[in-house]
């Protein structure tokens, strides 16, 4: 799956599955802009001078993604590739204990996010007319209910039919558009679910409702990143790809009541 002379830009960089497919792309052959708030990305730069530039950006600002379409074609000529990827995951409060405010801070990352990259880096991809990819970090959360807290599910949601519209309305542009649906992965933003478990003895039941019966790493979604950002997916569009296990094939139970947040 090569990527020699595509120019990527990928977002939450500085960690997890970010920093994972910043690096793939780059050993595939790509020139990267590896973007994350944190600073973080400057670490994930490191030891990848010419392959990988780090620029701090807070993907909720269109501003700042605009800034960052225009750094991909300032240091590297182009855009073939962006990898919406930033997100968080806003706790597990139910939706009565939510706030108006908390909804915002998690929709503005998690789908305005993702829309404004749509938004730009296909516009810029049209206008240059050789086509691209535009990938963006969905979940199962946004599948059907139980993987996440009421407003990260919902945001999840949100990006799975996004990037479905947008396939449909870049046509005639060669730009596809299509989301990556991750299961249990070991990142920063799942670390309290793992560290819990392994405090309690119970690292052997992570992941033990998918058929896998294990939680995901990186570099197992960076892979799928690796294929959608690819000519290999040259006719994949307006999809989400699930990579959770098997997870969602079926219906794991949970029941959650009123008054109770799940855990």
């Amino acid at each position: 799956m090569d990527l020699q002379g595509k120019i990527a830009i990928v977002t939450g960089a500085g960690s997890g599955i970010g920093r994972a497919s910043a690096l793939l792309f780059a050993q595939h052959g790509a020139k990267v802009i590896a973007s994350d708030i944190t600073g973080k990305q400057d670490d994930t730069a490191a030891g990848n001078p010419g392959s990988i530039t780090a620029v701090q950006a807070d993907v909720g600002k269109e501003s700042d993604v605009q800034m960052l379409v225009a750094k991909a074609l300032e240091v590297y000529g182009g855009l073939d590739v962006f990898f919406a990827n930033a997100g968080v995951s806003g706790g597990f409060e139910g939706i009565f204990e939510q706030t108006v405010e908390e909804w915002e801070r998690i929709l503005q990352i998690n789908l305005i996010g993702p829309f404004l990259a749509i938004k730009h880096a296909g516009k810029a991809m049209a206008d240059a007319g050789k086509g691209g990819s535009i990938i963006c970090t969905a979940s199962v959360a946004g599948l059907r209910s139980g993987a996440g807290g009421p407003a990260y599910t919902a945001s999840k949601a949100g990006v799975v039919n996004l990037v479905r519209i947008a396939a449909q309305q870049l046509t005639g542009s060669n730009v596809r558009c299509n989301a990556i649906c991750p299961g249990l992965i070991e990142t920063g933003m799942t670390e309290f679910i793992y560290t819990k478990a392994r405090e309690k003895g119970f690292e052997n039941k992570i992941g033990q409702l998918n058929p896998m019966q294990r939680g995901g790493i990186p570099g197992e979604i960076a892979e799928a990143a690796l294929f959608l950002a690819s000519d290999r997916s040259s006719y994949v569009n307006g999809h989400a790809l699930v990579v959770d296990g098997g997870l969602s094939s079926s219906h794991p139970y949970t029941r959650q009541h009123f008054g109770q947040t799940a855990t």
